[in-house]
């Protein structure tokens, strides 16, 4: 049962609708969010049409690979919409805001080829909108009203209603004259079209906007990638990128434990005086994202030693959003370490809100002042007080873990 691994330390729509702000402070089901969700944007959900400021926004999706649906996603509103696509701005917000903002989305579906990203209205359009600078108008003629179905993956942000595309027109708008820029660049690879606009400061979920609406690259090889594929592809270049620099810096001279209690997941980052190795252990709680139905506790993990791993890791785009986290802690700091991240998933985390969460939380941790240790032993006794899983079961469960505590005892020879 759960409890054997936890530690001691540790109606109708309308009156549904009306007892929304109630339902917020005590969310426990997923289906009664999407319900309270389904009726918010009832206004969504009935006409054949949408006009809006689009954050900006584009959705590209996997299904049906290589001819997949893409298009603008508008929300009902004008002005500045940018909150709504912009996660970086998420943390320190509730799960409710978060499927709030995505909700209110509509996402315009098109059928198209992924190499066909400069032919055709609604391709240029979409690369208008990755290029823009900020939010900007679009008016959208659907062939069906919008069908009001929640989609949630870890992966990506929450999508809303969604329809299929028939016409669609945009403003014009200022363009982000540094993604304009990789964009005419079409001898730069993306690999270094997606590192060159990171050292610029674009953020990174403009870059996986970049990259997903096929607007950087080679020109020949240019496609259109989908949405979820680009965040991790982001995630992944860069933490090599900023780890190429890392590994070949001297050690960090203490132990460190940050923490952060967010959306009911405490995470534990525990930083070593290593060479580098990274892991990443996800502890789920029953009825939460990944554990929906079991009455145990599900413990995933995934690592890397100095040379880095081979195949696609285990525990999916998460691990490489804390990865590029930690990198850029290190590499601002110019030093390398060892680093677990232990991450326990508590029932109020009652849906997945997207990879964004674990890469801004991870940082914002990082942000803190740590707690620093000289021996392994203080360090572990300060994180595991703030868990409520055994550190025993944390250690059985983690490679990094266990190297680092090989480490020590080598380093008392």
């Amino acid at each position: 049962m759960a409890e054997g691994i936890v530690s001691e330390n540790g109606n109708d729509a309308e009156a549904l609708v009306r007892r929304s702000n109630i339902i917020y402070k005590n969310m426990k089901d997923p289906q009664i969010l999407k319900y309270v969700y389904k009726f918010k944007t009832i206004n969504l959900l009935g006409k054949e049409s949408v006009s809006g400021s689009s954050p900006p926004d584009v959705f590209i999706g996997s299904f049906g690979y290589p001819n997949v649906y893409v298009g603008p996603m508008i929300p009902p509103t004008y002005g500045d919409t940018s909150l709504l696509s912009s996660p970086e701005e998420w943390v320190g917000k509730s799960i409710e805001n978060i499927v709030e903002y995505r909700s209110s989305l509509v996402r315009c579906m098109y059928k198209t080829k992924v190499d066909n990203v400069e032919n055709g209205k609604v391709e240029n359009i979409i690369k208008e909108l990755a290029l823009s600078d900020k939010f900007m108008y679009a008016d959208a003629t659907l062939k069906n009203r919008p069908e009001m179905k929640l989609s949630f993956d870890e992966n990506s942000q929450p999508f809303g209603p969604s329809a299929m595309l028939k016409e669609v027109e945009i403003g014009v708008g200022s363009t982000n004259t540094k993604i304009e820029n990789a964009y005419s660049d079409t001898s730069m690879n993306a690999k270094d079209a997606i590192l060159e606009l990171y050292k610029k400061g674009v953020r990174v979920s403009r870059i996986q906007k970049a990259l997903s609406a096929g607007i950087l690259g080679v020109g020949s090889s240019r496609k259109f990638v989908p949405t979820r594929w680009s965040i991790t592809a982001v995630d992944d270049s860069l933490g090599k990128a900023n780890l190429s620099v890392v590994k070949e810096l001297d050690p960090i001279d203490s132990y460190r434990v940050y923490y952060l209690n967010a959306l009911d997941n405490r995470w534990v980052i525990i930083m070593a005086p290593t060479s580098w190795c990274y892991e990443l252990v996800e502890a789920w709680y029953p009825h939460t994202t990944w554990n929906t139905s079991n009455e145990n506790i599900e413990i995933f993990s995934s690592s890397e030693l100095y040379n880095g791993r081979k195949g696609y890791a285990e525990i999916g785009g998460c691990y490489y959003a804390a990865r590029l986290a930690v990198s850029e802690v290190l590499g601002n700091e110019k030093k390398q370490a060892g680093v677990a991240i232990l991450r326990e998933s508590h029932p109020g985390y009652i849906l997945p809100v997207g990879v964004w969460n674990v890469r801004e939380h991870v940082r914002k941790a990082l942000r803190e002042m740590p707690q620093r240790f000289s021996t392994l032993e203080e360090t572990f006794n300060y994180a595991f007080s703030k868990l409520a899983i055994r550190k025993e079961e944390w250690i059985k469960n983690s490679t990094v873990l266990r190297y680092i505590m090989s480490q020590r005892m080598l380093s008392s020879y």
